[in-house]
Order: structure tokens, then C-alpha cells, then sequence
């Protein structure tokens, strides 16, 4: 059951960009756009499901960056929290080399990574807060793993959805995927249609006024 609907749920965020997700969670009052996290390459999207990782800075023992990777399957995020740092990476080419290779959707890294011409060659998808050269090894240790993480001022939980295209990331709390999943297509189908009737020769405002855009993104309050 618990697959179908995950199956179901990733079918529809195929068809979803993360403007049509950032509307819906606006409208929703959720949340969850990733300030500061971009693409490496702008052609990069991304979508799956949470695993997260929290990274803290070392203490008297040197501590480890985590081997984590081959425990991780297709379908899932790596999401990497470490807090922001730009000193130090926490992501290169050996785990981009070994992702790529088990069909994991991507990694979300609140932080730098490096060696991004291996995520390029490979067409794997990193977002991040850019990339650096200097090794996170010895200056960075594994705090926690699957627990609720930060990733661009978003609360993000093992499971959560995320979704990343050029314009970013967006997180998706999996106990509202759905209602997310359905503002969003309702503010994707309207926004077609005011692309349409404005094609067809319709001025902006008359053809957002038909179409309701104004009211697309406003927070819906119960009655």
C-alpha cells in the first residue's frame, strides 16, 4: 500500500515544477522553499524521498564523514545538513561515483560539495549551496542520521519529498503530499491556461482575471 501511494505521489511531482510546489505551499501554508540551494548544473531535477544525514563540526576526537552511502537505494535523497558550512565539503566524487552507480535520485546538501565534474559527466543531481575543494575529513563528524535535519531554513524529515529543478529545492512533508500534490496542479492547469488564452491574442489581465491568478497562491483558511 504504502509503495503504491509513493509510487502514485512521484508520478504526480514528475509532472510539477518547483514553482508550482512553492504556490501550492504558499496557498497551503507550509514551508518548505530551500533558501539558497541551486542546482550545480541548471538542467539537474531531482525527486525522491528523504534520507538525512546531520553533520556538527569535530571535538577532541577526529571523527568520520560516515560510509553511508551503500546502505542507500534508488528512489531516495541523501540530505545533508551542515549547517551552512562553506569552509569544508561533505560531498565528492567517490560518493557521487558510488550514488550514481545504486540509482540514488540525488543529494540536497545544506553546505559545499566538490569534484562537480563527476556529477556533471555522470548526470547525477547535487544541489547545493555551491562547491569548494577543502575536505570535510577531520573537520566534520556524523551527528546523527535519520532524523529531522535543516536544509535552507526547511525542516525536513526522513521521507519528506523533495523535489529540485533549475529555479531550486522544495520540500514536501509526506503527510501532506497529497493536498500539496493537488494545489499544485490546480495553480500548473490555471497558469496553462492563462499561457494559452494569452497566445491567442487575450491581454494578461483579462486572461489572468478569467482564469482566477490572483487568488492561485493566497492562503486558503477554513470557512
Amino acid at each position: 500500500m504504502e509503495s503504491t501511494e509513493a509510487a502514485r505521489t512521484a508520478a504526480a511531482l514528475a509532472e510539477l515544477s518547483c514553482t508550482d510546489v512553492s504556490d501550492a505551499l504558499d496557498r497551503l501554508g507550509l514551508t518548505g522553499q530551500c533558501l539558497g540551494i541551486r542546482p550545480l548544473d541548471r538542467s539537474f531535477r531531482l525527486l525522491g524521498q528523504a534520507w538525512t544525514l546531520r553533520y556538527g563540526p569535530v571535538g577532541t576526537d577526529p571523527g568520520t564523514v560516515g560510509d553511508y552511502i551503500d546502505d542507500l537505494g534508488p528512489g531516495q535523497v541523501v540530505v545533508l545538513d551542515n549547517q551552512g558550512r562553506l569552509d569544508v565539503t561533505v560531498w565528492g566524487d567517490l560518493l557521487t561515483a558510488a550514488a550514481a552507480r545504486a540509482g540514488i535520485a540525488g543529494t540536497v546538501i545544506d553546505g559545499v560539495c566538490r569534484d562537480v565534474d563527476r556529477s556533471i559527466t555522470l548526470g547525477y543531481p547535487i544541489f547545493a549551496r555551491g562547491n569548494w575543494m577543502r575536505t570535510g575529513k577531520d573537520r566534520v563528524r556524523v551527528e546523527a542520521t535519520g532524523e529531522p535535519v535543516c536544509v535552507g531554513g526547511v525542516r525536513v524529515e526522513p521521507g519528506d519529498w523533495l523535489l529540485g529543478d533549475g529555479d531550486g529545492v522544495v520540500v514536501i512533508p509526506a503527510a501532506k503530499a497529497g493536498e500539496v500534490v493537488a494545489a499544485a496542479r490546480e495553480i500548473h492547469d490555471a497558469e496553462e491556461r492563462i499561457r494559452a488564452a494569452v497566445e491567442a491574442g487575450a491581454t494578461l489581465r483579462a486572461a489572468r482575471e478569467q482564469f482566477g491568478y490572483h487568488r492561485l497562491q493566497t492562503r486558503h483558511r477554513p470557512s
